[in-house]
């Protein structure tokens, strides 16, 4: 492996643990522990994590605040040079708000089998019918990602 992958995956793995603190944020207000984080460069210019519960709002997903956030950085809504990590498969409304904001990179912790969009039910991120395609990199940090889902749910039942 070249040195260049393997900056890649410590990269990978460093902002998904930043996506992995903003998870456990969502726990404070008992919703579901997803987090996000938008990096351009190296610096982290957007943070979100799952706040429905406390916002009663459907649409207060991780990745949309995240999204957000880093546009309101920006200034503009392109969030061109920009990776979103996210600590689940991304569901089809932020799905297609990764495209719309034309991401160049989305990476994801754990896959979603009830509601995913980006490989377990849909494919919305590399869909050759839309105007933009986001390369996409999961199971990174899989196991950590999905044990803080599951310890969630158990705590529910």
């Amino acid at each position: 492996m070249d040195r260049r992958v393997d900056l890649e995956i410590y990269d990978d793995e460093y902002y998904m643990r930043q996506a992995l603190a903003e998870a456990r944020a969502a726990l404070e207000h008992d919703d579901v522990p997803v987090g996000a984080v938008v990096v351009r460069g190296s610096r982290i210019i957007g943070r979100g994590h799952n706040q429905r519960e406390q916002l009663a709002d459907p649409t207060a997903h991780a990745e949309m605040i995240a999204l957000t956030a880093a546009a309101e950085h920006l200034r503009q809504w392109r969030l061109e040079n920009c990776t979103l990590y996210v600590t689940l498969e991304p569901c089809t409304m932020c799905a297609g708000a990764i495209v719309l904001a034309r991401l160049p990179r989305l990476v994801f912790g754990t896959d979603d089998p009830k509601a995913g969009a980006c490989g377990s039910l849909y494919t919305v991120c590399d869909d050759p019918r839309l105007n933009h395609q986001v390369p996409t990199t999961g199971n990174v940090l899989a196991h950590e990602c999905a044990e803080l889902l599951r310890e969630f749910f158990a705590k529910k039942r």
